[in-house]
Order: C-alpha cells, then sequence, then structure tokens
C-alpha cells in the first residue's frame, strides 16, 4: 500500500469519525440537557444550565411519577401506537403482496396512486378529516386518531414492502405451490417469516411516527381522558410554565419510552434497511 493511499485512507476515517462525533453531539446534548435538568431547581438551571446538579433534585421526576395524569397519558400513547402500528403493518402488507407478486391491469397506476399519499401533507387534511370524524362520531376517541394514523402510514409502508416483496425469488412460491401452499399459505407462511427484518423496519416506522404524533390527537382529542404524551407535555408546560426543571422532567419522562424502545429496535431497523437495499 502506497503512502498516497494510507494518507488517503487515514484522513477518510478521521473524517467519518469526526462526522459521527459531531452527529452524536448534535443528537445527545438536548437530550441530555433535558436529563440533567430535571434533576435541578429553576435556580440551578439559571447559574449552571450545563453543569452537573448540586445537589441532585429527584423531586421533580417523583412527582411526576406519582401523578395520575402521567401514567394515563402513557397508556394512551402505548394503545394508539400500538393498534396504529398493527394496522399499518398487516394492511400494508397484504396490499404490498399483491402489488408485488400479480400482474393485473392498472397495477402500477394504483401503486402510483398508494405512492402519491407521500406527497399529500397532513396539515391540508385536518378540516375535512374533522368534519369526516365529526359526522362518524369519532372525536374524543381513539379510534379518532388510530384510523386516519394509519391512512397516512400506508403508503410509506406499502412502498418499502413491495421492494422486498419483489426480491424474493419467484422459485420459492413456485416450490410452495408444488407442495400445495395456496397464495394466503404463501404469504403467511412464508413470505412473512422471510420478510421479519423489514417488518420490524416498518414497524418501528409506524409506531414512532404514531407516539410523535401531535396534530392529529390535538384536532381529535379535547377530553383529558384520551390525551397522549404528546399533548400531556404541552398542558404540563402551560401549567407549570414557572417550573422549567419540572417541565424537563416531565418532557424526558416523555421520551423515555420511545428511546428504549429505539435502542432495543435499533439492530432490526438497521438489518431490515440493509437487507432490503442489498435485496433490491
Amino acid at each position: 500500500m502506497s503512502v498516497n493511499t494510507l494518507r488517503a485512507k487515514v484522513l477518510r476515517s478521521t473524517g467519518l469519525y469526526v462526522a459521527a462525533f459531531a452527529t452524536l453531539a448534535f443528537v445527545a446534548t438536548p437530550i441530555l440537557f433535558a436529563a440533567l435538568g430535571g434533576f435541578k431547581d429553576n435556580q440551578q438551571l439559571r447559574e449552571n444550565a450545563f453543569g452537573l446538579p448540586s445537589p441532585w433534585n429527584w423531586a421533580n421526576y417523583t412527582d411526576v411519577l406519582a401523578a395520575e395524569a402521567f401514567w394515563r397519558q402513557l397508556f394512551n400513547s402505548v394503545f394508539i401506537a400500538l393498534v396504529t402500528t398493527f394496522i399499518v403493518v398487516a394492511a400494508s402488507a397484504m396490499v404490498a403482496f399483491v402489488f408485488a407478486r400479480y400482474n393485473f391491469r392498472g397495477r402500477e397506476g394504483l401503486f402510483t396512486l398508494f405512492a402519491a399519499g407521500m406527497m399529500f401533507p397532513f396539515a391540508v387534511a385536518v378540516l375535512p378529516l374533522f368534519i369526516i370524524l365529526r359526522t362518524f362520531e369519532l372525536l374524543n376517541s381513539p379510534l379518532g386518531v388510530i384510523l386516519p394514523q394509519a391512512a397516512f402510514g400506508l403508503p410509506l409502508t406499502i412502498i418499502i414492502l413491495r421492494s422486498f416483496f419483489r426480491a424474493i425469488p419467484g422459485e420459492v412460491e413456485e416450490a410452495a405451490t408444488i407442495d400445495g401452499a395456496g397464495p394466503w399459505r404463501f404469504f403467511t407462511q412464508i413470505l412473512l417469516p422471510m420478510s421479519r427484518p423489514v417488518l420490524a423496519t416498518v414497524s418501528v416506522l409506524a409506531l414512532v411516527g404514531s407516539w410523535n404524533s401531535y396534530l392529529l390527537p390535538l384536532v381529535v382529542l379535547s377530553r383529558p381522558t384520551w390525551w397522549t404524551l404528546p399533548l400531556g407535555v404541552t398542558q404540563f408546560q402551560g401549567q407549570y410554565s414557572s417550573e422549567t426543571a419540572k417541565v424537563l422532567a416531565f418532557v424526558m419522562l416523555a421520551m423515555l419510552p420511545a428511546l428504549i424502545f429505539y435502542a432495543f429496535a435499533e439492530r432490526h431497523l438497521i438489518s431490515g434497511l440493509t437487507s432490503g437495499g442489498t435485496k433490491g
């Protein structure tokens, strides 16, 4: 290996490490600030915003955890996110299977229509969606959040799953047919198990998207009994606007379930993205 090649390799590696460290610092700094800020009081935040708490004030976190509203909002967020994810993944997998494995007239046009849903901003649909939900008496109901979230999550999920399903060799389906497996059995017992990495990927995307949703629950849910954590953060911030440290504690606890879930799902997310890329 020549000196110039070695130097170029070292510079490239150094650049990658610098970029990775800068990205990590950009992402981790707000999280670290919120986590430590929750252990301070307002005076410490004013005098030493980025330093360690001295003394450590656990009352902010314990007060939030002792509040019934926090646990109710946590349950609502988990329930809505899980049901939304199930509907998105189940419906998208069946639709993507048809688009990927069957040839019929108008297939590409219909698929383009689904894909066009990605270019339709949710903000434009707020007013007609509100009218539709009011007509079907779905306001102040979790279904009023779940069904629209699932509808807006379908286009991207269908695109990802269709690309993966098309990459599976046709010989696999032919062998299943010879063994007596019909389309449904091939789909449920062969195709879906083979697609676990990409199914995990789209599940993570759908769940995190539902968890972070704010505008739709704000429009649909006016009763506090079905508020989700993003709405709870806004309400808590308004109630304790003068107690910044307590607000930071609530924000951190609201973020924690999503961070834990993403930490455990990261391997499956990367595996699904890379396997989809190599198969495509």
